[in-house]
């Protein structure tokens, strides 16, 4: 085959930024003229795609020239038509062939609810050099069966079933057929990355389809994701009466509290809570001995509060509100388990940032003492797994959810469907797949809780020695969703400190790359920095602990249980 110019160029630039670059001419090449649909085709046959579809049209393939930043790539879009049509939307997908392709793919997970097909050309959370495509990946990727904001499509159970894992099943299986069409081979490696939603994909992916993936990065995933939609609205049912509200005015007093009796368990004041498993201990009601009173040194004398709108760090804490503050820092244990045999979800972990995604509300929803009849539906991110996909009634209230009530048995149903908790990775590990995860403990959008709760999951199952082969489970202390995070503004002695931005930057993808396809494996301590400050990331069950030394460097830590 005769190479164009500007593939010629393409290559060239190629061999100076990647030492693989070699590979690429080996692995295949796609010229403007093979981005047709002569080539590439007009549709898949349904029997090519591994989960039930009943047809897969694709669009007029799209070329998009290189620039100084991006080299050139064929862009293929399709849909792929539900089973029942009536009440079901199709799932729109891309895919983008580049023209020189390095024989490596990935599936790129999506967002909150999905309901768009991720940025294929933007890999920022997951590699700080080269983007995907500049180092000759496909990368493909779906709105995972819905489109845009509108809510009718939770009432759908194909739809359902799409956004838990059957559309990561049915774009694989097209991607892969696509990627043979323009390249004569199928990849030699093929990944999954992703963040939220996409992490909770990308362990859903290792779960349920282990032959088709060689790697996996899940930031942050939502693991129990049919718990976490309805754990905000249970916060809510437990506020229903006025005298368990914990209201805004109380911030400064929790994650004082929390700084004042965590601060120091890893060895260093310093407004940083990086012994996490200790701090959850102390605070989760249900673990250690029983009727520990963790709140005593913020209650108010007699259950009075004198001044309720005190935004002191010295503001007290009425019973109710103590009781509302253990529920949401406990495990919530369930009638019966769900998926799994998981019998709890994590809730959330002791951190400075407990206002954050609505663990705590300025006001009162329709249902709860104190609130007029013309007060809003409680809302939240996840709101519609809970009059959609639970409730099945999009003008249900979320807070007349009873827990163990007639809802039960589809509280089980979802959870086989949604939830990316299955800790038994063995034939995922057996073919020799690779999985990074990277939570942050002060996650108030995802459940640290139960994300460590999976982590030991895993442990328990398939021992630690077989999970340190073929996974890393690093925690970033006191770092929320975006896995960012500073220190607080006082330490757990009272005094004050500097807050600044706390390390979290790693590259994860050359990490992962090397593990899958040079069995190097990642150290089970890495570096991670901010500016000139570093700390070690460890995999968990161990956490940054200080030894001797300066506080802003990796050294003067240790990776301890």
């Amino acid at each position: 085959m005769r190479l164009n110019a500007s593939v010629v160029r393409l290559l060239g630039v190629c061999s100076l930024l990647l030492p693989e670059a070699r590979a690429l001419t080996e692995a295949g090449v796609l010229t403007e003229t093979g981005c047709s649909a002569k080539k590439l085709g007009t549709s898949i046959r349904a029997a090519a795609i591994g989960e039930p579809v009943s047809a897969v049209t694709l669009a007029k393939p799209v070329w998009v020239p290189a620039t100084a930043a991006t080299p050139a790539y064929c862009s293929v879009e399709g849909a792929m038509l539900p089973v029942e049509r009536s009440a079901t939307p199709p799932i729109g997908f891309r895919v983008l062939l580049p023209a020189a392709w390095s024989g490596r793919a990935a599936q790129l997970g999506g967002g909150g609810m999905n309901g768009v097909i991720p940025d294929l050309t933007d890999a920022t959370r997951y590699t700080t050099g080269p983007s995907l495509l500049v180092r000759g990946f496909t990368t493909y990727g779906s709105d995972s069966g819905h489109q845009g904001n509108s809510p009718q499509w939770s009432l759908s159970e194909e739809a359902l079933k799409n956004l838990a894992y059957l559309q990561l099943k049915k774009t694989h299986d097209a991607a892969m057929v696509l990627i043979r069409r323009a390249y004569g081979k199928k990849p030699r490696f093929n990944y999954f990355l992703g963040t939220s939603q996409g992490g909770r994909e990308g362990l859903t992916v290792a779960q349920r389809y282990p032959a088709d993936y060689n790697g996996v990065i899940a930031n942050v995933p939502i693991v129990s994701f049919s718990s976490l939609m309805l754990a905000p609205a249970l916060i809510r049912i437990q506020e229903k009466p006025l005298t368990t509200w914990v209201t805004p005015a109380k911030v400064n007093a929790i994650r004082g509290e929390f700084i004042r009796q965590c601060d120091a368990l890893d060895g260093l004041s310093d407004g940083v809570i990086n012994n996490y498993e200790a701090c959850r201990a102390l605070f989760d009601v249900n673990q250690g001995a029983p009727n520990r009173t963790p709140w005593a040194a913020r209650r108010c004398a007699d259950n009075t509060d004198p001044n309720p709108a005190d935004t002191s760090a010295n503001a007290c804490l009425t019973d109710g509100q103590i009781a509302t503050l253990q529920m949401v820092y406990t495990r919530y244990r369930f009638t019966t388990p769900l998926a799994n045999g998981v019998q709890s979800f994590g809730m959330w972990l002791p951190n400075t940032e407990p206002s954050g995604s609505g663990l705590i509300v300025p006001v009162r929803f329709r249902g709860q003492e104190g609130a007029p009849g013309t007060a809003p539906l409680h809302s939240s991110l996840g709101v519609l797994g809970v009059t959609g996909f639970l409730m099945q009634s999009l003008a249900a209230n979320p807070l007349d959810y009873e827990e163990g009530g007639a809802l039960n048995g589809r509280r089980e149903q979802l959870s086989a469907w949604l939830d990316a908790a299955n800790p038994d990775l063995a034939k995922f590990a057996a073919r020799g797949g690779k999985v990074i995860i990277t939570i942050g403990t002060n996650d108030t959008l995802a459940s640290p809780g139960a994300q460590l709760d999976y982590y030991r999951a895993l442990l328990d199952t398939m021992g630690q020695s077989r999970v340190d082969g073929f996974a890393r489970l690093f925690v970033i202390p006191q770092a929320g969703h975006g896995l960012a995070g500073t220190s607080y503004k006082v330490d757990g002695e009272g005094k004050t400190v500097i807050a600044a931005p706390l390390p979290n930057t790693y590259d994860r993808l050359p990490l992962l790359l090397d593990w899958v396809e040079k069995k190097a494996a990642p150290a089970m301590s890495l570096e991670v920095k901010a500016g000139e400050r570093s700390l070690p990331l460890c995999s968990f069950p161990l956490y940054p602990r200080y030894k001797s030394g300066p506080t802003a460097f990796a050294a003067s830590y240790a990776c301890s249980k």
